[in-house]
């Protein structure tokens, strides 16, 4: 029966990263866990697309309902895609290749939105008398423009 080492990866991640780091800035590679090291740099690469895709389900979520209730528009929904907004700009003006992403993946997060948008609000059981684009009618960069209304 074989033992199984654990790394300070799997017991103290906070220590390991500032271990790793360490080694990394001073150049010491051979003794660095690189295989971890590269496994959460691609992490973060993931984290920070699936903020935007968050970010503009967050922002279409409101659209939607608007186009399907616009007698309920008000501030909050406004709000969220504000929000939205200027989230996903921030992430793009430090990552700019998210934008190739978000393009990417816009329609469905679109279809996402409109599921969720007609559960919110009740009316999934009328989504074809609703008559909702199945094409994302949106464009990233009309999205994104701070004084645009839908």
């Amino acid at each position: 029966m074989g033992t199984t080492t654990k790394t300070l990866y799997e017991t103290d991640f906070v220590e390991w990263t500032a271990q790793t780091a360490e080694l990394l800035r001073a150049g010491r590679l051979d003794e660095a866990d690189l295989e971890h090291a590269a496994d959460e740099i691609e992490d973060l690469g993931k984290s920070e697309r699936s903020a935007v895709a968050t970010q503009l389900h967050r922002m279409l979520v409101p659209l939607i309902k608007q186009r399907i209730q616009p007698e309920r528009d008000g501030a909050s929904w406004r709000r969220w895609i504000t929000e939205g907004r200027a989230e996903i700009s921030y992430r793009l003006d430090d990552s700019p290749s998210l934008r190739r992403y978000a393009n990417d993946r816009l329609q469905k997060i679109y279809e996402r939105a409109v599921n969720d948008a007609l559960f919110e609000t009740g009316l999934g059981d009328r989504r074809r008398e609703l008559n909702l684009p199945a094409q994302c009618p949106y464009e990233l960069r009309d999205l994104l423009e701070a004084d645009r209304e839908f």
